[in-house]
């Protein structure tokens, strides 16, 4: 199961020139769903949605440090199919995409469990299998790509394989990341002692810090 989730300030999806659904501050969420998706990757990617600090503390004011929940905010759920295309000769292949009839029964579980986990109010949602007319005015911009089968982390918790982090450090786990940081942090602590030069960009990572420290 794989999801893109972006931060909004609103989000609507319109149908035969009529709007349908629509949410202030919240969560823009396309999910696709694979032929070997079963329950156990509803409630990943549930968790994950609901718990993500994708959005700025609202009294310190601190990056990374709320979910969708401590904001209060709504979610606009959308299908997606195609997030399971694989490009053969320039041409999309949906072959791994969960054929329709399942798809829309599983992707109602999803909206249920979502419900069940939040409020039943803030799950907004499209019009399965429709030609829609998504709008969004994304903050930041700030988007995130999830996928059950590699999350880093057990249901419940926010750490995703997601694309805020940098291309080098996807599919590693965490304690994978940290290890790494850990060696450039030494690297470029001895440089500095010597005199000589550290390994490129040590010195702005670890001032910058990675996702995970921020939560």
């Amino acid at each position: 199961m794989r999801a893109i989730i972006q931060r909004v300030s609103s989000a609507s999806v319109t149908v035969n020139s009529e709007v349908i659904s629509s949410i202030g501050e919240g969560l823009m969420v396309l999910v696709g769903l694979g032929t070997d998706d079963t329950q156990d990757d509803i409630e990943t990617i549930a968790n994950k949605i609901l718990n993500l600090k994708a959005f700025p503390d609202p009294k310190s004011g601190g990056a990374w440090k709320a979910s969708v929940k401590d904001r209060g905010g709504e979610i606009l759920s959308v299908s997606q199919f195609t997030l399971f295309a694989k490009i053969v000769k320039n041409k999309p292949d949906f072959h791994k995409a969960m054929a329709a009839e399942s798809s829309k029964s599983m992707y109602a579980t999803f909206l249920e469990r979502m419900g069940a986990l939040y409020d039943p109010s803030k799950i907004k949602d499209g019009q399965f299998g429709a030609m829609m007319s998504v709008g969004i005015v994304n903050e930041g911009p700030v988007t995130f790509t999830l996928d059950s089968r590699e999350t880093v982390s057990t249901p419940g918790t926010s750490t995703p394989t997601a694309s805020a982090t940098s291309s080098g450090s996807q599919g590693k786990t965490l304690a994978q990341r940290n290890a790494e940081k850990a060696l450039r942090r030494s690297a470029w602590e001895a440089g500095k002692k010597s005199g000589e030069p550290s390994l490129p960009g040590a010195q702005d990572e670890i001032q910058r810090g990675s996702p995970e420290d921020k939560e």
